[in-house]
């Protein structure tokens, strides 16, 4: 049961964190924010986020595994 949230948790996570990296629509909502100062420092944030949350469903997928 907990692990079926944990990879539901860390799927949702690593698409959104996907769509974020690798198409403009972050960009493009932080710019029409008038947030686009911050583009420059994306990769630095959205690249460790996609890690974390891939690692998480390798976690869940694991801990399924093991049961």
């Amino acid at each position: 049961m907990v692990s079926d949230k944990l990879l539901v948790f860390g799927i949702i996570g690593a698409v959104i964190a996907a769509l974020c990296c690798f198409t403009p629509l972050l960009v493009i909502l932080l710019g029409a924010a008038g947030l686009s100062a911050i583009v420059g420092i994306l990769d630095y944030i959205v690249l460790p986020v996609l890690a974390v949350f891939l690692i998480i469903v390798v976690v869940a997928l694991w801990r399924r595994r093991r049961t």
